[in-house]
């Protein structure tokens, strides 16, 4: 991964860690549900769609700190080596400092505590997930690891913070700056658990305090990553259904407007909405296609970029072959005359280069989500129209409702399907009867 690539997720992930004054309503659920002894359904569905997001941001971040693995091994400069620490070191102050107040939460309610404990299969959630995610903040390991990244911290201070001004990441100084207060705190709780074991000396061999101190990140990151893979689901890590002859056969259909809608059997981004279908890519056709349409080349989008996606990384052009990199997908076909298509085309390109929306909120378009982009690309563009669902206090369109929608509108045509009970490559009825029932079977109402 890029450093700035790497940027790109922090700055998108920091405002979608939970605080307080994000929590209220949740927070005075909490209290009613252990006044009364249980949750409400409706309590329910608020507390497991914030939970949800909270894993999913949390091992976003893990993710990006174990990206950055490979660079920070080989890295010669000191300089980018000291970013890459920088990075990691936020990811992680920011991560046990939210840990913290979640498992605060939860620590004096027992009703709160059991019902995170709960199984739920609609988000992917095994049972006793909060109790892993209470030991892991708990884990001595853990603790001495960050104590140790702490000390790193504190000793190269002046030049992390140097080097992340020079690599245009300031932000991320100020928020580690931001985060200060807060070791202490973590130190305090080192010694109240009474933990037996030394400090070693970061300074004299700086180089090799380095190292060491990337190491345990990265390793507790991978195990981080490992307890938020879908549990259900036993697979090579990298291998995914979707093969080169399907990508190919694939990409002979596809045409200019199409939207890409995709699964990750063990993918994070699972834990975002309830149902089968998470994500979804906007096909903006090959460079040639663009052209024929009447929209300018440019350097950005030439050659074999294809796809306009958001991901946690930002809303950045991309190849086919990295947003087929899945395991199941379903391409719909917007009815649309050619002049509105090129509208629904530039609307949607202008997104690009923002950052990804981990708070999943529609009413801003400062930053983006997946489906946002094919939000804002067609919605009001000749017949097209989208009702955003009220989830968790916003308004949003998730990859199932835009699946809903625009079959039941009959503003989109099904195309192709893969990965559906099969490995076979379907086409136009056969594909939307897959769709109908990956729907039907993962609850919703179609």
């Amino acid at each position: 991964m890029k450093l700035l690539d790497a940027w790109r997720v922090l700055q998108a992930a920091e405002p979608a860690l939970p605080r307080e004054c994000d929590l209220a309503q949740e927070l005075e659920d909490a209290i009613a549900a252990q006044e009364r002894g249980y949750y409400l359904p409706d309590e329910d569905e608020r507390l497991r769609e914030v939970y949800a997001r909270y894993l999913a941001v949390r091992g976003s971040l893990w993710e990006m700190v174990l990206a950055l693995k490979p660079r920070a091994y080989k890295e010669p400069n000191e300089r980018e080596r000291l970013q890459i620490f920088g990075l990691s070191c936020c990811a992680a102050a920011m991560l046990v400092r939210t840990a913290s107040f979640v498992v605060g939460l939860a620590h004096d309610r027992p009703v709160l505590w059991k019902k995170l404990d709960e199984a739920e299969p609609r988000y992917g959630l095994e049972r006793k997930n909060f109790t892993r995610l209470y030991r892991s903040v708990s884990s001595p390991r853990w603790m001495w690891t960050y104590g140790e990244a702490i000390r790193f911290y504190e000793a190269n201070r002046e030049g992390i913070h140097a080097a992340l001004i020079d690599g245009e990441m300031s932000q991320a100084g100020v928020w580690l700056t931001a985060e200060e207060p807060f070791f202490e705190k973590s130190r305090r709780a080192l010694i109240r658990r009474r933990l037996s074991y030394r400090f070693h000396s970061l300074v004299r061999r700086h180089t090799s305090g380095y190292k060491k101190v990337m190491f345990q990140l990265f390793r507790m990151g991978g195990s981080v990553i490992a307890e938020l893979k879908q549990p259900f689901k036993k697979k090579l890590p990298g291998v995914k259904r979707v093969t080169s002859e399907i990508l190919e056969e694939t990409q002979k259909h596809l045409r200019a407007g199409d939207v890409i809608v995709t699964r990750h059997e063990d993918a994070l981004s699972n834990l975002f909405l309830p149902g089968y279908w998470p994500h979804a890519a906007f096909f903006i056709g090959e460079s040639t296609e663009r052209e024929e349409l009447g929209i300018e080349p440019t350097n950005q989008n030439a050659g074999s970029i294809s796809v306009l996606e958001a991901k946690k990384d930002g809303v950045l052009y991309r190849a086919l072959e990295e947003t087929l990199a899945v395991d199941a997908f379903v391409v719909l076909r917007p009815r649309i005359e050619s002049g509105h298509l090129r509208v629904a085309l530039e609307r949607a390109m202008t997104h690009e280069g923002k950052l990804y929306d981990f708070v999943f909120d529609f009413r801003n378009a400062d930053r983006l989500v997946c489906t946002e982009v094919i939000y804002r690309a067609y919605h009001g563009v000749g017949d097209f129209s989208f009702e955003l669902s009220h989830r968790s206090g916003r308004h949003c369109l998730s990859a199932e409702d835009l699946l809903r929608q625009g079959i039941d509108s009959e503003l989109f045509d099904v195309v192709l399907c893969f990965g559906v009970e099969d490995e076979e490559l379907r086409f136009a009825d056969s594909a939307k009867s897959r769709l109908l029932a990956s729907l039907r079977k993962f609850g919703s109402e179609i």
